[in-house]
């Protein structure tokens, strides 16, 4: 048996690996059926019920605007008139505007407006488990001993250590992949019974596919870095440490330097952005995917480089 097939069944048959893929699963499973019973289909019936009640609330709207401006004209020249603005005249009165029949209906899935977000939330939690996995993985078989038995039988260090990263790499794409298609068919079952696909142009699938592209890429790095980091440390808590403290450090501690320091952050409320249509607006800045790929990018060959250049250096014991 080869070594990467080794790694592989390795990977797969841990019992951390499995029921954290079926967690994942079944949050997963829960959000996709949570959607699918919160929406409904725009039918006939359901718009003119919709319909029926914006009449209603019209109706009683104005009702309660002629009972308003019949007591506000008998208040007139009495103590009470101060409750009411001069002359009547600002009082509201109700317009059709007001009230749309769209207003009232059941939410109904779009696909177009609304997968995005989803697709977003998919990668998130799949990148949290892709980084727990990796370091897991390799964090156990540095404290249980694995490592260094699997040594004794293939010397080869960063052989061995590269190959369990593609061993891990290749697994993650895989099964990004599947879920990613999964998740899509699912939510477009979702739109056809409880929504609509308006809109789904060969343009829009294209954005869909690049969404989920990156999302595949944002998997391998978090991937990798659990990996990496757990090996470095030799721990599983390395990574996850880590993990919390870059969390804390970058999230809480350094906002709250530079907003003491009075820098400018994402969105400047003290500048104006003037245009003729908005207005001043602040100043934000857009962080772009070429940026943040390549911080990630940099991440990844700092944290894999050392834990290959230490797992080739440092003594095993």
């Amino acid at each position: 048996m080869s070594l990467y097939t080794a790694e592989t069944r390795r990977l797969t048959k841990r019992r951390f690996t499995r029921f954290f893929v079926l967690g994942t699963l079944l949050v997963l499973a829960a959000v996709a059926v949570g959607m699918f019973l919160s929406n409904h289909k725009a039918s006939p019936e359901r718009l003119a019920t919709a319909q029926a009640q914006a009449d209603r609330e019209y109706d009683l709207a104005v009702r309660e605007a002629t009972k308003a401006q019949a007591d506000c004209q008998a208040a007139q020249g009495t103590a009470a008139a101060q409750n009411y603005p001069p002359g009547c005249e600002a009082l509201y009165q109700p317009t059709r505007e007001d009230f749309r029949a769209e207003w009232y209906m059941p939410p109904t899935f779009n696909f177009r407006e609304q997968f995005g977000l989803l697709l977003a939330a998919l990668a998130a939690l799949l990148a949290v488990m892709a980084f727990v996995i990796g370091a897991t993985y390799v964090g156990a078989e540095w404290s249980s001993g694995g490592m260094m038995n699997l040594l004794l039988w293939r010397p080869q260090r960063v052989q061995v250590l590269s190959t369990k990263l593609a061993a891990l790499l290749v697994s993650l794409t895989v099964f990004t992949v599947v879920v990613s298609a999964a998740w899509t068919g699912l939510f477009v079952l979702t739109a056809r019974w409880r929504g609509t696909l308006a809109g789904m142009t060969a343009g829009a699938w294209q954005s869909i596919l690049l969404m989920e592209l990156r999302g595949l890429v944002l998997v391998l790095v978090l991937g990798a870095l659990g990996f990496g980091l757990a090996s470095l440390g030799r721990h599983t808590a390395t990574a996850l440490g880590a993990a919390i403290g870059a969390i804390i450090v970058f999230q809480f501690g350094l906002g709250t330097v530079l907003t003491l320091a009075k820098v400018p952050l994402a969105t400047d409320w003290d500048s104006c952005d003037f245009s003729s249509t908005a207005g001043c607006e602040p100043a934000t800045l857009t962080i772009t995917w070429p940026m943040a790929g390549g911080l990630f990018a940099a991440a990844v060959v700092l944290v894999v480089g050392a834990a290959m250049w230490t797992m080739r250096s440092r003594d095993i014991t």
